[in-house]
């Protein structure tokens, strides 16, 4: 039955026409039910296109489970956020969906927040020391997982299993390895929950001061006051400024505005007499920076910058263009730093007494602290750790290729983490008893019908929202990271403050005004089409598209909240930019001229 409030019912959408049987490709825990009906169809459901815009692959879900328990766990045992329980997730049509837990009484809420303040407290309190200690565990267990490799089962057992009387053998150490894949990725996602709720959470009390003490006050002006922070996510960014202003140092530009591929670009400068020494350069430059995914790193699909240099390349041509039309290339840091400074002075000036002065300044000083962890994390996690990790599995793809199970080893992301220990297994049960085994009859067939349904459910246009809509959407994370407000739901249901004809409403995400030819990129493919001075319109930016804000004039999102990855970019390189439209990539067209409002949340179309 359809919601009365305007979205389906998540049990009334029916898989597209040839995607019958999808849910075969997902665990059971991962579907809408009967027997928990009663529970998730009264619910508010928002499709997660900021982390997962496409149907997800069987073997991806190994991203999204983890976060299920490793997030959730941190919000709900282990700090006791007050007012969140957790975020659900389902999948509909391979999409994924999520729906918010909150606490409703308030003594329970004011019971949590003492336990909160007491473990997040400690935290705080030994920030400087924990941080350093998660680098070392993150950089271990990056380390850890590159030493992970998948050598062919051999012909005999070798002589040292003998003499070394071990034990065991070359099939126990394929299934023990690939168990430590898996343990390696689930560890890396306890370390990327351990900090983040505390980042945002010290960054949410500011902004509810801030809310209390000056009622008129914009969230982005909030945000201003801890820009300028120089954290590790534009360490790639930076290292591409500094390739662009070497290649024009040193005479080897003009290779590199060439339109050919990056390798046809990267043999040309050998000819050049500095080539070799920009070449060293270059490949100095990519360890650990090129890891870098092209996606927000959930998705295999979404390749680093090692695996596709085309984004590496196209934002060295544009730094290229800018250093000889003689402007200047550097981030605005200080002019960021000195704004933020304005902004909290002026501010500090409007309270009344010396208590909320000094709140304020160690609310301020705080969230700054830690503020830097929030962005940082991401490289360590989703883009070194996930991309290094994908490319283990690809390596895992090409046994079953190797063995017949598979004929691409793309393919082994057709398969649920679970599926490859039997598919694993089925191999080594070949090999220990010289019979056939099933998967070369089984799995290329299987994968081929799987292939095929996630055809065409990439295909179907996933709703933005199912269940019931709440009355006021109150958790934090989903206001602040997703950008789901009550607004937004208003919004998605047409009950919203009216707009015109041509216009969009979305969250003001970096101040400034500017007018310009839109450009509308879907998909990293698109990315090289960017031309200098274009507005980028798209669903979502990934941290990895950093170095094409130095080309544009503004950004356009249609997801997001204040601190997604869009809105904080656009800030620190001090672009106007409206994120959260929810449907810009939809009604606006490349080449169409628009006007963006960075300090109202409106989009033109002029």
């Amino acid at each position: 039955m359809a919601d009365p409030a305007g979205f389906p019912s998540p049990f009334d959408v029916t898989a597209p026409e040839g995607a019958e049987g999808w849910e075969r490709l997902y665990p059971y825990y991962y579907l809408f039910s009967e027997e928990r009906r009663s529970f998730e169809e009264p619910k508010f459901w928002f499709h997660d296109s900021m982390h997962n815009a496409e149907p997800v692959y069987p073997f991806d879900t190994i991203m999204t489970e983890s976060w299920l328990v490793a997030l959730n766990q941190y919000t709900t045992r282990v700090w006791l956020v007050p007012p969140a329980l957790g975020i659900d997730q389902r999948l509909v049509n391979g999409y994924l969906y999520l729906s918010p837990n909150v606490v409703q009484d308030p003594e329970l809420v004011a019971e949590r927040a003492e336990h909160f303040r007491e473990r997040a407290g400690y935290y705080f309190d030994h920030w400087d020391e924990l941080y350093a200690a998660w680098i070392e565990k993150a950089e271990d267990c990056i380390a850890r997982l590159r030493s992970i490799e998948f050598p062919d089962l051999p012909e005999r057992e070798p002589m040292e299993t003998i003499t070394s009387g071990r034990g065991t053998t070359s099939s126990f150490d394929l299934l023990t390895k690939y168990s430590r894949l898996l343990e390696n990725m689930h560890e890396m996602a306890y370390y990327h929950f351990e900090m983040l709720n505390l980042g945002y959470g010290a960054y949410l009390t500011l902004l509810e001061f801030c809310k209390n003490a000056f009622p008129d006050i914009r969230d982005q002006t909030v945000a201003r006051m801890v820009a300028g922070i120089d954290i590790l996510f534009f360490r790639p960014d930076d290292e591409l400024r500094k390739l662009a202003a070497l290649a024009v140092e040193t005479g080897v530009a003009e290779p590199l505005k060439g339109k050919g591929s990056p390798d046809e670009r990267l043999a040309a400068l050998r000819e050049y007499e500095n080539g070799a020494q920009w070449i060293d350069a270059f490949e100095a430059a990519q360890e650990p920076w090129f890891w870098y995914s092209t996606g927000p790193g959930y998705c295999h699909q979404h390749r680093a910058w090692r695996d596709d240099l085309r984004i590496p390349f196209s934002s060295i041509e544009g730094y290229i263009e800018k250093l000889e039309a003689g402007e200047d290339i550097a981030r605005p840091i200080e002019e960021l730093q000195l704004e933020r400074e304005r902004l909290v002075g002026e501010y500090r000036k409007l309270l009344k007494t010396d208590d909320d002065r000094t709140a304020f300044d160690e609310l301020v000083g705080l969230s700054r602290t830690v503020f830097p962890f929030v962005e940082n994390h991401n490289f360590y996690v989703e883009h070194w750790h996930h991309t290094i990790f994908f490319n283990k599995v690809r390596e895992l793809g090409d046994l079953f290729v190797a063995h017949g199970f598979l004929k691409d080893r793309e393919d082994v992301f057709f398969l649920h983490r679970y599926e490859i220990y039997s598919a694993l297994y089925d191999l080594e049960i070949g090999w220990a008893t010289s019979t056939p085994s099933r998967g070369p009859s089984y799995w290329p067939e299987e994968v081929a019908e799987r292939k095929r349904i996630l055809g065409v459910l990439q295909e179907w246009a996933a709703p933005p929202a199912l269940g019931v809509a709440p009355e006021h959407i109150t958790e934090p994370f989903t206001i602040m990271l997703w950008g789901i407000t009550s607004d937004t739901v208003d919004n998605w249901l047409g009950r919203g403050e009216t707009v015109g004809e041509n216009e969009l409403r979305g969250f003001a995400g970096s101040p400034g005004v500017v007018e310009g030819v839109a450009r509308v990129i879907r998909t990293v493919e698109e990315l090289d089409l960017i031309e200098t001075d274009d507005v980028l319109v798209c669903p979502l930016t990934a941290p990895s598209w950093s170095p094409i804000f130095a080309k544009i004039k503004g950004a356009v999102s249609d997801g997001g909240g204040i601190m997604s990855h869009a809105a904080i970019v656009s800030r620190e390189y001090g672009l106007p930019a409206v994120v959260g439209t929810g449907f810009a990539t939809q009604r606006i067209k490349t080449g169409e001229r628009i006007r963006v409002d960075g300090d109202t949340g409106m989009v033109t179309k002029l």
